[in-house]
């Protein structure tokens, strides 16, 4: 079965299934044996929105999101060591990796708990989605708001953005920078203004 049209969680699943080089991805990063891993944000995000427009061509990605959470140890440069094994076994794939135990001293937040708890900080619903593969080899979803909003190819805040005022402006000039509609025309972009932040 080919997927054509994405409508929910299961066909965006056998969307990467289907999908050589995401599933390719998926198997380089497994491989590191890191702590709670995902490969997340744009890779998953721009699949789904590449499916929903009919693109017949994959649209490039700036990198490709590695998280994991390892606690024990925090040093920037063991991500780094990540990325260069990563890049070693994939050279030409724009290799990212971030350890979600590290990420909130940069973000100046609460320490996160689990990669998807990091996942769920993310500024838009719709990039808060990552993948991993099970023990088994199977394919699964990291979708702390849900996948509706990028199955339906929206951008909208996620609470934690809602919550802090300080976190208005940084949703709104990213994806004003991003410029996301310019590649995805039937993108619709929902501003703080439109949003339950106005119940604050």
């Amino acid at each position: 079965m080919t997927i054509h049209r994405i409508h929910n969680e299961e066909d965006l699943l056998q969307a990467v299934r289907e999908d050589a080089w995401m599933m390719e991805i998926l198997a380089a990063a497994g491989a590191l044996q890191l702590p709670d891993w995902w490969v997340c944000a744009g890779f998953v995000r721009a699949k789904v929105w590449d499916v929903q427009h009919g693109f017949s061509e994959r649209t490039p990605l700036p990198d490709i999101d590695v998280i994991y959470f390892d606690p024990g140890d925090i040093r920037e440069e063991t991500e780094k060591r990540w990325e260069e094994r990563l890049r070693a076994a994939a050279p030409s794939i724009p290799w990212s990796v971030k350890n979600q135990a590290r990420m909130h001293t940069v973000n100046d937040v609460a320490p996160y708990t689990s990669s998807t708890d990091g996942m769920s900080k993310f500024p838009e619903t719709a990039t808060a989605l990552g993948l991993s593969l099970d023990s088994s080899g199977q394919l699964v979803l990291a979708a702390p708001h849900g996948a509706k909003d990028c199955i339906e190819i929206r951008v909208s805040p996620t609470p934690v953005v809602l919550a802090s005022r300080k976190m208005h402006p940084v949703y709104e000039m990213r994806v004003a920078k991003k410029n996301w509609p310019a590649i995805w025309p039937q993108l619709k972009v929902i501003p703080i203004s439109g949003s339950s932040a106005d119940n604050i």
